[in-house]
Formats: C-alpha cells, structure tokens, sequence
C-alpha cells in the first residue's frame, strides 16, 4: 500500500439549494438522490441542528419506548438476572454487528459470518479435543479460521471483480457451514477449555464477561474507524468510491480488510458461543448473519455505504435482544417471534430511506441558513 501524509480529499461539497447526488458505484447499492429544501422560508440554525440531532438519537430513543413498554407489561424486565441474561444474549450479536458494520460502512454486505461463526467454532472444538490444546491455541485456531474465510470472501469479490458482495458471501454461506459439517461429521464437539467457558459464561463481579468483551472491542473498532486514516477511508469507500480512487484511496485494499475484519469478527463471536455452550458447534451461528445486519441498520447505518457508528450497533443489537428477551418473559408464540423479528427488520430499512432522506433535507437547510 502506498502511504500519503495527507487525509484524501473530501468529494466537493454541495451548495444550499443543489441537488446532490453522488455517482453511480459499481459496487454496493448505490445512491439515492437527495431533494434540496424548496421553502421560501428556511427555519432558524439551531432548530435544524436540533432537528437532526434527534433524528441522529432515533436509534437509541426507540430502544427506550421499546425497553418501557415491555417493562410495563412485564416486570420482570428489569430485574438483575433477566438483565445478565440480556447482556450474555446480544453479545454475540452486538461482535458480529461491529464486524458487519465495516462491511456495509462500503455499501457492500456479509452473508457469511454465522457460517464462518459455525466452522470456526467446531475448528476450535477439533483442536482442543484432538491436539489437548490449551486455551490460547483454541482462541487462535478461532480468530484465525474466521479471519481467513474473511480475507478468502474480500479476495474473491475485488480480485475476481465480482459485481456485488452478496453473491460471495451467499455462496461461502454454504461453502462455510458445509466445511463445518463435513470436518465434524456433522457431531458436535463437546469440551472447551477453561479460558473460552470463562469468556463465554464468566462474571466480573455482576457483569458478565461476554458483555466486557463487546465494550472492549468496541472500543477498539471505534477507535480504529475514528481515529485512524484506514478508518476514514472506509467511510470515503463507501461515501463514494469513485471519488475515493480519484484521490489515490487504496480501495481494493479497503475492500478486502472490510470483509477480513468481518470474518475475524464471526471468529471472536464463536469463541462467545463455544464457550457458552461449552462445545464446538458446527451448527452454531445459524442465521446469526440476519442478526447481524439488522443491528447494524436497526443502529442507523446505511445500506448505501458511508454512514453508521460504533455505538449505534450496540444500540441495535441491544434493540434486538430486548424485543427477544420481552417476547420471551410475554410468552409470545415462537413462530409469532419470528413474525415480530422480521417486521422490525423491515421497518427498520424502511426507516434507514426515510432518516437519509430527511438528513439530507435538513443539512441542506442548514446550509441555507448559514448562506
């Protein structure tokens, strides 16, 4: 990679009453068209600052109204036990959500990772049960079966000019689960060392270790998206890609890391699930992928690339596990979960249109405003 001492050149900003639209990208979903405000009247600052920053907080604002209204009709909620419970049950959601945000950051998608989470699980049970491995080589053997299909996923999608990432990672999808299967013999692994059960069933304190993992490792994504040239540039990437390669952006290169921090990010969920269940599952993670995106876009990131944050993935994925936790204590039908599950999906990307639409409308009208 060819190092710059300069951050790349933004694209060229838009003017207040401009319509702005970015060029068609050949990866991704592409962009949508935002209408400049046509008012005569163009409301005050500080009114449209507020305005998106509430927008900015929907995430989190229906997180609480979801929380409240469960809590309501079911007391239990809140209690200390249902609450360990409801940590240890959306971190493994809220890893692979961090890992799929870099991914969908470049408007692309990983339709893999519950089937990397799946092989590297079992991969991990194999070694400890045939090798006597300890703790460190199971962990490892793990991060790094998860980080190979990633890179395997980037690889085949740049280098084979593959015209959109669903089709790789639908078809490793199948590739991965079936390599699980095949390896176990379709048995699962019982055992794991006393380092993965802790990870993935200890307390320090009242707090479950699974959910000290996901702060420390959002923590470190944050860090690595906001604070770093390589984290801006996979904004830039999917911000606009052309114009990422007109500034002389490594994009293939991005490409390629987005999809290899994705499958590390299924590796260090399945030691979460492994140690959990205290087996190497080659079944494990089973459309843990859905899961996973819909943190993300529940969280407020785009499916058009270039907008989403650290934080708003553990919103998400918090999202998803209080409305699993709730209509559990309810006692709501499975099969009506499932219902449930999907329509929030759905109103969610629904959403996403409507919050970039209406982002792109008030920037706009604050751009006025200062004119």
């Amino acid at each position: 990679m060819s190092r710059s001492s300069d951050a790349p050149q933004s694209p060229p900003a838009v003017s207040g009453g401009e319509t702005r639209s970015a060029p068609p990208s050949p990866r991704g979903f592409g962009k949508r068209k935002v209408p400049a405000f046509s008012g005569d009247r163009v409301p005050a600052q500080g009114t449209v600052n507020l305005l998106l920053a509430v927008v900015g907080a929907g995430p989190v604002i229906v997180l609480l109204v979801i929380g409240i209204v469960i809590s309501l009709a079911q007391p239990l909620f809140y209690t200390g036990g249902n609450l360990q419970n409801l940590l240890i049950q959306s971190s493994v959601i809220a890893i692979l959500g961090l890992g799929q945000l870099t991914v969908i950051l470049t408007s692309g998608i990983d339709l893999s990772v519950g089937s990397i989470l799946g092989l590297a699980s079992v991969s991990g049970g194999m070694v400890y049960l045939s090798y006597s491995a300890g703790g460190g080589l199971t962990i490892v053997t793990m991060l790094l079966v998860g980080l190979g299909v990633g890179v395997l996923n980037g690889v085949i999608y740049v280098k084979g000019r593959i015209p959109h990432p669903f089709i790789v990672t639908l078809a490793m999808l199948s590739l991965a689960r079936g390599a699980a299967l095949a390896i176990s013999g379709g048995t699962v692994q019982i055992g794991m060392p006393d380092a993965i059960l802790f990870a993935g069933q200890g307390f320090i304190g009242p707090v479950p270790v699974p959910a000290i993992i996901v702060v420390l490792s959002a923590a470190l994504m944050y860090i690595f998206l906001a604070r770093t040239k390589w984290g801006r540039w996979i904004y830039a990437v999917g911000g606009n890609e052309q114009g990422a390669r007109q500034v002389g952006i490594p994009v293939d290169k991005v490409l390629i890391s987005v999809y290899a921090i994705s499958g590390l990010s299924a590796g260090a969920a399945a030691i979460l699930v492994s140690g959990r269940t205290a087996s190497g599952d080659p079944s494990a993670g089973y459309q843990a992928e859905l899961d996973a995106i819909s943190a993300v876009i529940i969280g407020g990131a785009s499916f058009f690339g270039g907008r989403g944050t650290v934080l708003n993935v553990l919103v998400g994925a918090l999202t998803l596990g209080v409305i699993r936790n709730g209509l559990d204590l309810l006692s709501v039908n499975p099969f009506l979960q499932l219902i449930a599950l999907g329509a929030v999906l759905l109103l969610a990307v629904q959403l996403d249109v409507i919050r970039e639409r209406l982002e792109g409308r008030l920037r706009l009208m604050r751009a006025e405003a200062v004119a």
